[in-house]
């Protein structure tokens, strides 16, 4: 019994002693690895007549082994899905049986209807707010699914020196949240009326919301159904007045009708 007690112990000690072995083995060989790296990262360094070659190889150890991207012209900009098209597409798969395009086609035609829609709404902005001339460069109308679902368009205002105005319409989460939770706390809200950061207004009969920040500005949210909002975001605008009356410029039925909504 001792003889087994003393091999079992033997096999420990030598499993343990194996282990730390492997461990400090594994540990040098990083170690010579990582010197390996440092010693060729300072020779690049210290070679100030090295060949363009060199040079070459240096930028590709410095950035993991990859080269560095410096052209390549970008991407072109896509004219939206054809709706028309889209339906057929969608209507050829289903008789097919392949459900799986049918059901690319309809989100593309829907897409397509979305984006439809918002450029018309960017047609219908006035060209001035605040007389800011709008910015159409930084036009934007987007929608990464269908059903009205985080479709936005956005225009800017601006003197392109440091006043600006920023209106975006359409799907918000965020901003509807907020909209939903402030309106159903109003009253606890409004508890602190000497430094109040938000605050209820109305918008040509609309609740709205305004908020004051001192790095962003004014921000005005109006709600227009479950989830749609019209937010103005306006930078080194003189007060509160000028927010909401530059607001009230806009034709907001006008923009509901065209959004669906009452």
């Amino acid at each position: 019994m001792k003889k087994i007690a003393a091999c079992i112990v033997l096999l420990a000690l030598s499993a343990f002693v194996a282990t730390e072995t492997q461990a400090q083995l594994l540990k040098k060989l990083k170690d010579k690895v990582e010197k390996k790296v440092l010693d060729k990262t300072d020779g690049n360094k210290k070679d100030d007549n090295s060949s363009s070659s060199s040079g070459n190889e240096q930028e590709q150890t410095n950035t993991g082994g990859k080269p560095t991207n410096k052209g390549g012209g970008g991407l072109k900009n896509t004219a939206p899905p054809d709706v028309n098209q889209q339906i057929t597409d969608a209507e050829t798969a289903h008789k097919a049986g392949n459900y799986s395009d049918a059901h690319y086609s309809i989100q593309q035609a829907l897409m397509g209807v979305e984006i439809q829609l918002g450029r018309e709404i960017l047609k219908s902005l006035p060209p001035e707010a605040a007389k800011l001339p709008k910015d159409t460069l930084q036009d934007k109308v987007m929608s990464t699914q269908w059903g009205w679902n985080n479709m936005t368009i956005q225009r800017v205002y601006t003197d392109q020196k440091d006043k600006q105005l920023t209106i975006t319409i359409g799907n918000n989460s965020v901003y509807s949240a907020f909209a939903s939770a402030y309106f159903s706390n109003m009253y606890v809200q409004q508890a602190d009326n000497e430094n109040q950061k938000s605050k209820q207004v109305r918008v040509k009969s609309n609740k709205a919301i305004i908020q004051y920040d001192d790095s962003k500005g004014y921000t005005l949210i109006m709600p227009m159904g479950q989830t749609s909002v019209i937010v103005w975001e306006c930078i080194n605008f003189a007060d509160e007045n000028e927010v909401i009356n530059t607001a009230s410029s806009f034709d907001i039925d006008g923009i509901k009708k065209m959004m669906g909504e009452k």
